[in-house]
């Protein structure tokens, strides 16, 4: 009687999420895999079954590898740079500093702005004529790079960009970590003679492990599948170097009318979130020290 009892509990609280997960996210994902073996243009009312004719075209164009490595750089320097600034950023503001409260306020409001709207307001700041950015390097005698044309520094800019408005979130996250560190083994690692910088590296970190491991898998997906900064920066230009593997995904299915070949190339970036977040639940977890 009790087992059926939370069954029902169970059916009533927990069914109404399962079938939105199954309506739109599941339902979806088998729908692109059966489109990954078709040759269909978006809108056209005739497919063709070509197998894994995709597949082998994705992996086989000159574009993929160019593709693969912004893809993973974007990756990286927005992930790796997200944390390392953003828990000194948490540090910072976890101090008793006057005007700490409106710090944190400023800190965190890019993250809730739109990301196509803070994309349009950086493009003014980089221009390399007239831009705030070229006045600034303009002081230490420094000429603007072209940020809209000459490689690396499109790939560059919208790296900065990614990383400012996601920074504030970041270092919420951190911030909230390093209120729940006990404050009595600070104070005995001072007593032990342990330096700040000590105290942080052997104390406070390895009990922030658990939100960096939150940290870490989170923005790895959301970098991966950054899109909206993209598209109205750069619209992956110039000659695709800022073209991700997201925004190829777009480009084709939504720009080429190359709905199959889309799907295909959709399915990649879903065994690739599935390969790294499984990576990490496997490896990265067995060093996450809970208190």
């Amino acid at each position: 009687m009790h087992r059926r009892r939370a069954l029902v509990w169970f059916a009533l609280l927990a069914g109404p999420n399962v079938a939105l997960l199954l309506v739109f996210v599941y339902r979806p994902l088998l729908e692109s895999l059966y489109l990954s073996t078709m040759q269909w243009n978006l809108g056209s009312p005739v497919a063709r079954f070509v197998g894994f004719g995709n597949y082998v075209e994705w992996f086989t164009s000159p574009a993929t590898a160019q593709v693969l490595t912004t893809t993973a750089v974007f990756t990286l320097a927005t992930v790796g740079g997200a944390l390392v600034l953003g828990l000194g950023l948490a540090l910072l503001l976890d101090r008793r500093l006057p005007g700490r409260g409106l710090a944190r306020t400023v800190a965190f409001a890019p993250y809730v702005l739109s990301g196509y709207a803070v994309g349009i307001l950086w493009l003014f700041i980089f221009d390399p004529r007239y831009g705030l950015m070229s006045a600034v390097l303009g002081w230490f005698g420094v000429a603007s790079p072209q940020w809209y044309t000459a490689e690396p520094w499109p790939l560059v800019m919208i790296i900065v960009v990614y990383l400012w408005k996601n920074l504030g979130y970041v270092a919420l996250i951190y911030l909230a970590g390093l209120q729940s560190v006990p404050q009595d083994l600070r104070d005995a690692a001072a007593l032990d003679g342990a330096s700040p910088a000590r105290t942080l590296r052997s104390v406070v970190l390895p009990l922030l492990t658990p939100t960096t491991f939150f940290l870490t898998v989170t923005m790895l997906l959301a970098s991966l599948q950054s899109f909206d900064v993209i598209r109205s920066m750069t619209s992956g230009g110039p000659l695709g170097s800022t073209t991700t593997l997201m925004y190829q995904i777009y480009q084709e299915g939504f720009v080429n009318g190359r709905a199959g070949y889309a799907s295909a190339g959709a399915t990649v970036l879903f065994l690739v979130l599935l390969a790294v977040t499984a990576l990490q639940l496997r490896y990265v977890e067995k060093k996450v020290h809970y208190a």
